[in-house]
């Protein structure tokens, strides 16, 4: 660039003194584009036309710093006057820019060819070209275009940085992260190329590489909105909502306007469990733009948090009615329906999930059944298409599939196979799923195919067993002395757990309960919250060995049959206790899981499990108060 900059400067100097006072100005000009002086620049452009008004130089490089100042119908005008003078590839790239700057991509395509046609090896034209191809979804094309620059140009960073940013467009993930690798490797300073790697990452769900060539980005250009904004639905991912929410704040500092920001924030405060802010910001985001469906079910999504149910609906309504294929939108307002006890409502609108990419849904085939068709003498295969608690729940319906004389084959996540084997049914792995079959339905749709409601939930229990041996094992463990009560109180460490948890020490209450024995049911992480509690908070571990295979909840499944009680937060556990059939307490948050239901102590899907709800969001000192009085009698007994 110095080395450019010097020649340019060395050729006007020759030109004013051998009296060339026009194209001397002209190229004074050129040295300060190239400097990014545009305003300076444009007043030599003008100089120069001031002495020679039919200058074609001067003509389509004043439209070039017109482009630049954002002064696009001028600049248009320009580079036509000086295809009037000398139709050049130059005058021609010139117009093309300016109708591409006016959303006029057809034309600019057209003209960007005229350019090339008269000069093909014009590298910045093929770029445009591919450019414009782009905003016209014609991305083969545009892609085309993009590594025709390539051919001409191999050392140019910034021309693998487009290339790129087709290749993940049209979904070829892998070839655009090299692309992206190959720029950064031609230009380690390269900031876009850093965030643009982030977003192929983030599409290939490996969001602490995505976040690391973000924060890269960030380190070159502490100003880059755009990756502040992705560096922020990374961390989101990642289960970091307070440093995504600082990353999006940051972003919207920077650009105060930025498209969906608003609703990230909200969505990042519902995780903190806040929702008066999260509804804040969702209604900025409708201020800014009514029309988004995106933002209005962010708003119902708050409003959903904050129990306002009948607002949340109109929202999820009103984002359904400016973009009826919104998937999340239907989802949505089907869980909020489900928990006010309107399954016939929101069962069908809970089938939108199989149109949210966050589940890996079963592809839809000619064979799906939702309850239409006979099944006597047929085969049905029910698939697993959610959690292990999910599944724990719902496997009930099997057994329903199979007194209607269907021959049942139940797929399952491999670690829940020997578990389910007591079903009745034919239990086998999603890897294992027989071709030969005449129906199939995803385990959380068979309600919808039952036409479940409120009034006939299928509630036999136990419609799960511990196996005998192990039973048999952990009686000896636990032995007959003081009332066992088996705990846990930490679900999964996701976005759906958020809320659900409860601290260790509000079980500090129960232990203190004379004759109670506090009886941990968790594994791995959850335990090391043991050492950093009261010591006086006596919590009995049941050893390394305690479902420790590779199949789930068989060691718990035999444990729980020999407590006395089983107390824990909303997770799986709390249906593996309701399958069994085992007196089990179950400590709800304010606004829980839509199959909790609502201001009921009891649990329609489980006769043996009583539920302790929060009165106000996040007190569970409440909840435990209760069972404490609770648990005193009922040890007591």
């Amino acid at each position: 660039m110095v080395s450019t900059l010097e020649a340019l400067r060395a050729q006007a100097s020759a030109l004013f003194r051998a009296g060339q006072f026009a194209e001397a100005e002209r190229i004074s000009g050129d040295v300060l584009m190239a400097l990014g002086r545009y305003r300076e620049a444009l007043a030599r452009y003008e100089a120069a036309l001031a002495l020679e008004p039919q200058l074609a130089t001067a003509l389509y490089s004043s439209a070039a710093a017109l482009r630049a100042l954002g002064r696009f119908e001028e600049a248009l005008t320009r580079a036509r006057a000086a295809l009037a003078r000398q139709p050049t590839a130059h005058a021609y790239f010139q117009q093309a820019g300016a109708l591409r700057d006016l959303g006029r991509f057809s034309e600019a395509v057209a003209s960007f060819d005229q350019a090339i046609a008269l000069e093909p090896n014009y590298v910045e034209a093929h770029t445009g070209r591919g450019i414009a191809l782009g905003q016209l979804q014609r991305n083969p094309e545009a892609l085309a275009s993009f590594e025709r620059a390539i051919a001409l140009r191999p050392a140019a960073a910034e021309l693998y940085n487009n290339q790129g940013n087709m290749l993940r467009r049209l979904r070829r993930l892998p070839e655009a992260l090299a692309s992206f690798e190959r720029a950064i490797a031609l230009q380690p300073g390269l900031a876009m190329a850093y965030n643009n790697r982030g977003l192929v990452l983030q599409a290939l769900r490996r969001y602490e590489e995505a976040a690391a060539s973000c924060e890269r980005a960030l380190a070159l250009q502490p100003d880059f909105a755009d990756a502040h904004n992705n560096l922020g639905v990374q961390q989101y991912e990642l289960g970091r909502p307070a440093a995504a929410l600082a990353s999006w704040r940051r972003a919207l500092e920077l650009q105060p306007r930025m498209d969906g920001v608003h609703g990230n924030l909200s969505n990042a405060l519902r995780d903190l469990e806040l929702p008066e802010e999260a509804l804040a910001e969702s209604e900025l985001g409708i201020r800014e733009d009514a029309d988004s469906a995106v933002n209005h079910c962010n708003r119902g999504n708050a409003l959903f948090d904050l129990g306002r149910f009948a607002e949340a609906i109109a929202s999820y309504d009103r984002a359904i009615e400016l973009d009826p294929r919104y998937a999340l939108a239907h989802f949505d307002k089907g869980l909020c329906l489900l928990l006010t006890g309107e399954f016939a409502q929101g069962l069908p609108l809970y089938e939108w999930r199989k149109r949210l990419g966050s589940y890996a849904m079963r592809a839809s085939s000619t064979r799906a059944w939702l309850g239409e068709k006979d099944l006597a003498g047929k085969t049905l295969l029910i698939y697993a298409d959610q959690a292990l608690g999910d599944t724990i729940h719902f496997c009930r319906y099997a057994k329903l599939a199979a007194e209607r004389g269907a021959q049942v084959v139940l797929a399952v996540q491999p670690q829940l196979r020997a578990l389910m084997t007591g079903l009745g049914v034919r239990i086998v792995t999603s890897g294992e799923q027989p071709d030969a079959y005449d129906f199939d339905c995803a385990l959380m749709s068979l309600p919808l195919a039952f036409g479940t409601t409120l009034a006939d939930i299928p509630a036999a229990v136990p419609y799960l067993s511990a196996e005998p041996i192990k039973a048999l094992r952990w009686r000896r463990h636990l032995g007959d002395a003081g009332f066992k009560v088996g705990i846990a109180w930490q679900g999964s460490r996701n976005r759906i757990d958020v809320g659900r948890s409860v601290p260790l020490e509000m079980f500090g209450r129960l232990a203190r309960i004379p004759g109670v024995r506090l009886i941990s049911l968790q594994k791995g992480g959850a335990l090391d919250q043991l050492r950093a509690v009261a010591k006086d908070l006596r919590v009995e571990v049941l050893g390394e060995e305690f479902d420790a295979g590779p199949q789930a909840f068989l060691d718990s499944a035999a444990v729980m049959t020999h407590l006395d009680l089983i107390i824990t937060c909303d997770t799986a556990l709390a249906h593996l206790a309701g399958a069994l059939g085992r007196r089990t307490w179950i400590a709800i948050k304010r606004v829980p899981d839509w199959r909790w239901l609502l201001d009921r102590a009891d649990c329609p899907w489980y006769p043996s499990v009583r539920l302790f709800r929060q009165t106000h969001r996040g007190d569970w000192g409440g909840v435990f108060d209760a069972m404490q009085a609770e648990l005193a009698s009922l040890a007591g007994t």
